[in-house]
């Protein structure tokens, strides 16, 4: 079985024809839902760029492969894997497949995508590199312009410093833009492995749409921005929220821009989801003339989502919503009946199932699943909740979060823990935990976070033991051998009836 994976970055799974938007062009994705399996509700494990294409790397849990920050903006985390860590490539490579990777890389430092064992140019770091030798070589051989911007899209800092880069126009043809230039690549690769004998994976990982959106006039101007429904969650006023959201709102100049701007700021968005469709479209389309769809499994995904303004925010960071959390999931497998499941699955997952593909052994991908069985049709036993995860990025910022049929529980061990009702509240504007009608449902998932945790080995549950209401607790917190000498070998550990109160023993 070949396997190609298509991969965007921060990239809103609502930009997308297939999941409900009217207005935005996607065909060649919409073809690909069509003819495969949409999962609804597929999540990053971690909102940041670098820890989840760590986890897709390794199948575990970002507190696992602890890579756990952007290498840019790193406060002192680990910037690349242990070297004896395992990785999907070394299977595939040991299982006689050819490894091609056409884009962003973002999973390390020191180690690149060749370390792993990838064919495709060495394109390091978080941006288009538009200075990459193999990039200006291309231009050079296809007679193109060279890359320029005007029109820059900006905020203004607390600070009085101009924000981050959001937008400008491109003054190149679409055929010199660098996602264009990635699906020629990407294309070179399919047409080499075609004319080979070995099983291939090749992975095209565009850089877009993360911000800042740098596009053509034909796709910057694209859609009327009167088109555009600005995201209820606009209204956002963090009331009973961590002061950590509002903070990050500065940070991104939000209310420095008129609101006008954020609605054209979208819209530009659009355009650069219907530019990397019409790329992927390229890549799909030479597959099938190469003959090589029957025996091609595709995914397409993204590491995780983007604000454009949703609660009053842009890009990532220290806020677990769905925005970013909620990602496009689309694969096809051949002879898999079309379908959509809307069972709780993550990228994380993706490994597992690229694993069963190639005919490899899973079990090193500790935290993934194969979704084979969901994409032929099958009913298996599936977790009924998913867990997701968050360290930091600029500042260390540790979150957990749980999402079951219905609501949300993150704990923010710093601030205020936060817990939102999707069904009646989708756009998670109210923060219902303080709520009493709503206990309930609180202990519920805290106890149950705290289990999955601990289970995983993932020591954040111990915060947890003494912070918040888990019921019962089986072990002394303090991790000590004070209560384990022989005087004290009948002592226990039990919690009192009031949740609030200390650990009392009982002989």
């Amino acid at each position: 079985m070949n396997l190609l994976f298509l991969m965007t970055d921060q990239h809103r799974v609502d930009t997308l024809g297939c999941y409900g938007n009217a207005h935005v062009a996607t065909p060649h994705l919409d073809r690909l839902a069509a003819t495969g399996t949409r999962f609804d509700r597929f999540y990053t494990p971690t909102a940041i760029c670098t820890p989840a294409r760590a986890s897709l790397l390794t199948g575990q849990a970002p507190f696992r492969h602890r890579l756990l920050a952007n290498y840019e903006r790193n406060v002192g985390y680990l910037e690349d894997l242990r070297e004896d860590a395992f990785t999907f490539p070394e299977a595939l490579a040991a299982s006689g497949h050819r490894l091609g990777l056409i884009g962003k890389w973002h999973g390390g430092t020191r180690r690149n995508a060749a370390s792993y064992g990838f064919e495709g140019p060495d394109l390091p770091g978080w941006h288009n590199p538009v200075d990459h030798p193999d990039y200006l070589a291309y231009l050079e051989e296809h007679g193109l312009p060279p890359y320029r911007i005007s029109d820059p899209v900006r905020g203004t800092t607390p600070g009085g410093n101009p924000g981050n880069l959001l937008a400008a126009r491109l003054h190149q043809p679409v055929e010199a833009t660098f996602e264009y230039y990635l699906a020629t690549r990407a294309i070179e690769h399919l047409e080499r492995y075609a004319a080979g004998e070995k099983p291939f994976f090749l992975a095209t990982h565009f850089f877009g749409p993360h911000l800042p959106y740098l596009l053509p006039d034909s796709y910057y101007d694209l859609y009327d921005p009167a088109l555009v429904e600005l995201p209820p969650s606009v209204a956002e006023t963090f009331e009973g929220k961590p002061p950590v959201q509002r903070n990050y709102s500065a940070h991104w100049a939000f209310d420095t821009i008129p609101i006008e701007t954020t609605r054209k700021l979208i819209a530009v968005y659009w355009g650069y989801v219907t530019l990397i469709d019409e790329q992927i479209g390229r890549i799909l389309t030479r597959l099938d003339e190469l003959g090589l769809g029957e025996d091609t499994s595709v995914f397409f995904t993204a590491d995780h989502g983007e604000f454009t303004g949703a609660h009053r925010l842009h890009d990532k960071g220290p806020a677990m919503y769905e925005d970013i959390y909620r990602i496009p999931g689309i694969i096809r497998i051949p002879g898999a009946a079309p379908q959509v499941r809307d069972e709780l699955v993550s990228l994380t997952d993706c490994t597992a199932t690229i694993l069963e593909l190639a005919g490899c052994d899973p079990s090193p991908a500790v935290d993934s699943r194969s979704l084979v069985p969901l994409v032929k049709g099958e009913t298996p036993r599936w977790p009924g909740e998913l867990v997701a995860e968050f360290h930091g990025h600029h500042f260390p910022y540790p979150q957990r979060m749980i999402r079951d049929d219905r609501y949300k529980l993150v704990v923010n061990p710093e601030s205020v823990n936060e817990l939102y009702d999707l069904l009646a509240d989708p756009h998670e504007l109210a923060n219902r935990y303080t709520h009493p009608e709503f206990r309930q449902v609180r202990a519920r998932l805290m106890r149950r976070l705290y289990e999955l945790l601990r289970d995983r080995g993932d020591n954040f549950y111990h915060w947890m033991t003494s912070m918040y209401d888990i019921g019962v607790s089986d072990y002394d917190p303090s991790l000590s051998a004070f209560e384990n000498d022989d005087a004290n070998a009948d002592t226990t550990w039990t919690a009192t009836a009031d949740p609030g109160a200390t650990l009392t023993e009982t002989p």
